[in-house]
């Protein structure tokens, strides 16, 4: 009896554990925090992005006593399959990953497998200030809800620039693209999949082209899928011969693409990020007359992430990172054009004066898109659409 009681009792410890750690005071999470290594899986395929991190390490370093390392990668799925691997070994701790820049297909399958030390987003102070209902999806990550098991820290929106001195009407829809490209071959271009702004590109055309778009936002079926993905490959079909290389090769990724606008090899490209020509511009990666503008009917818009893996051996440390992410400070910076221009999350109205002047003294450069273009949103498809989208445009036109 004795021993059954004991087993109870230690029964119980096992699974109050997880409530009395997420029950830990925010002080005490940050001095569990100090002295941390947080290693963050990040896409590295920008400067400014990696700029951005490294300023982040400085300061987190300086005040928090976190060593916060960037795993540089250019595709996030590798993430998941790294953890998926841990977590089939047995690696319930001490995973060599500790925060993951996520969202869209691989958060619903980190999510979906269990992956996730979660839910943590009400443990972080910053995030009572993110605009939940001005920005739902900093709640909503492809239609799958987040459940706090990952933390906003930047908004994005398919974002079309082109070169003024060369192109005097760019088009304005998908459609208008096509024709556009018939008349100036060899102008336009896409990255290829899986590159994330080429695979939104697709996305792009397929919601403009649907004759109904409330089947995106469902799971993928074989049936749903070949009819409804049908419009997009007859406009590729169409496409193809009028771009780049006669659509012959794609660039690998979008700084890629960029590279080719500041060549003067095409003249029309977009970005994940309205902010992006201006920043461009400001570093030389992009000529002064570049202009960014939104299609008319408006272009895929959502929200990144960080998450934490279930086995992360540093959760306190993750904790905290993606807490600062959520400062004003680091928001205002990110926000910045000239050093990176992505939008925030916050919520202006719940920032105290000193805070919101963060943002209010930064500049509008030319090349930022009309601020009212900005209101014309379309909301991402079901994860599992962008799956098989990559999967069926590489199976019709990757060599």
């Amino acid at each position: 009896m004795h021993r059954l009681a004991a087993t109870l009792i230690a029964l119980l410890a096992v699974l109050a554990a997880p409530v009395q750690a997420q029950q830990r005071s925010w002080a005490e999470i940050e001095a569990a925090a100090r002295g941390q290594a947080v290693y963050w899986r990040a896409w590295a395929g920008d400067g400014k992005v990696n700029a951005f991190i490294t300023w982040a390490a400085a300061i987190l370093r300086e005040r928090n006593g976190i060593e916060l390392h960037h795993v540089k990668d250019d595709d996030p799925g590798n993430a998941v399959t790294a953890v998926l691997a841990e977590k089939a070994a047995g690696v319930a701790s001490g995973g060599k990953q500790d925060l993951l820049w996520l969202n869209g297909e691989n958060f619903a399958a980190m999510k979906e497998n269990g992956l996730l030390h979660g839910p943590f987003t009400h443990l972080l102070p910053n995030f009572a200030l993110v605009d939940t209902e001005g920005k739902p999806t900093t709640l909503v990550d492809f239609t799958v809800p987040t459940d706090g098991y990952e933390s906003p820290w930047g908004m994005a929106q398919l974002t079309f620039y082109y070169d003024s001195e060369t192109v005097e009407r760019p088009p304005r829809s998908i459609p208008a693209i096509l024709e556009w490209a018939a008349e100036n071959p060899g102008r336009f271009t896409y990255p290829a999949p899986p590159d994330f702004t080429g695979s939104t590109f697709l996305k792009q055309a397929l919601l403009e082209l649907a004759p109904d778009r409330s089947v995106f936002a469902e799971p993928v079926t074989d049936a749903g899928f070949e009819t409804a993905s049908a419009p997009l490959w007859a406009y590729l079909d169409r496409l193809h011969p009028h771009l780049w290389r006669g659509g012959r090769a794609f660039p690998p990724n979008y700084p890629r693409m960029r590279q080719l606008v500041d060549d003067g090899e095409v003249d029309i490209a977009f970005a994940f990020n309205p902010a992006e020509a201006a920043s461009a511009a400001s570093l030389g990666l992009l000529p002064e007359s570049v202009r960014a503008y939104v299609l008319e009917g408006g272009t895929i818009a959502n929200t990144h992430f960080v998450a934490i893996p279930f086995n992360s051996s540093a959760k306190e440390g993750a904790l905290v990172v993606a807490n600062f992410l959520l400062s004003p400070e680091a928001q205002a910076r990110k926000a910045d054009p000239a050093l990176w221009g992505d939008p925030t999350v916050l919520d202006m109205d719940k920032l105290s004066p000193d805070q919101r002047a963060l943002f209010d003294r930064l500049e509008r450069p030319p090349a930022m898109p009309p601020e009212g273009d900005l209101s014309r949103t379309l909301p991402e498809p079901h994860p599992s659409w962008m799956v098989r989208i990559e999967e069926e445009w590489k199976r019709r036109y990757a060599d």
